[in-house]
């Protein structure tokens, strides 16, 4: 539950600042075009708007339908992803201080002492290594019972909500190339009342219908990039847990010997 109020914080202030600067785009272009009308004509502003400006004007041209779902998609995927990002680098540990830790607890103190050790320590491995120790009594195929499913666990959770950023990734474009296809079927529609191909006529729709899908291609892009990152987190995490459960077992044996 905690996760999920987080999730949607992240999206309202995403979303909060998203609105708060296509207003602040609105008004600018408002003033841009009031003062351009005192200016000589040989004037420029366009020339004047950085990259970020430029991005915001054709995104307003883009139209608000399908511009606000693209949108949309960046903001959940980037939530969740950033969300995914926070919980794995909470979720990672120093494998070999903790795996020393134990190891000097389990000499010293037995497996309550290692037990106690994994308790204050966060993290998957600190947790699977505590409920191999918790099994030690029942025997070594026990503990490896226990270490292989509650390594399932928390395999689980951290690849919890990784599907959806791959579904944004997929959804972006595909309603990019829709909006695409329903400008064009529009520009074609104004052909056809008109009975002339004129290019004003048709650029226009045109040039709206090609913005959709630059959108969410860029969407697609950017949440690619945190989806490859997560993944690669994962799959380290997920290393050092089938490592640490490896030592967890021979650091058991010995003791038994």
């Amino acid at each position: 539950m905690k996760r999920l109020f987080s999730i949607l914080a992240i999206t309202g202030v995403m979303a909060f600042g998203t609105v708060n600067a296509n207003a602040s785009t609105t008004t600018a272009a408002t003033t841009s075009a009031v003062v351009s009308t005192t200016q000589d004509d040989a004037a420029e502003p366009a020339e004047e708007l950085g990259f970020h400006q430029v991005l915001k004007k054709y995104f307003l041209e883009g139209g608000p339908g399908f511009m606000g779902i693209v949108l949309l998609c960046l903001i959940l995927g980037l939530a969740i992803a950033i969300e995914r990002i926070i919980f794995l680098n909470l979720s990672t540990t120093n494998t070999k201080k903790l795996t020393k830790d134990v190891e000097d607890a389990l000499s010293s103190g037995g497996v309550e002492s290692a037990k106690e050790v994994c308790r204050n320590t966060k993290g998957p491995i600190a947790s699977i290594y505590y409920q191999g120790l918790d099994r030690t009594d029942e025997g070594l195929d026990a503990v490896e019972k226990a270490v292989v499913a509650y390594g399932g666990v928390q395999m689980g959770q951290l690849e919890k909500n990784v599907s959806w950023i791959s579904l944004f990734i997929a959804l972006a474009p595909m309603l990019g190339f829709m909006g695409t296809v329903i400008g064009m079927i529009e520009a074609f529609n104004k052909i056809e009342a008109a009975g002339d191909i004129q290019p004003s006529l048709v650029a226009g729709g045109i040039k709206v219908a090609l913005l959709t899908t630059v959108f969410g291609l860029i969407v697609a892009i950017i949440l690619q990039i945190f989806y490859n990152y997560i993944i690669a987190k994962i799959d380290s995490i997920v290393n050092n847990m089938e490592d640490a459960s490896i030592t967890l077992m021979d650091l058991l044996i010995r003791q038994k010997k």
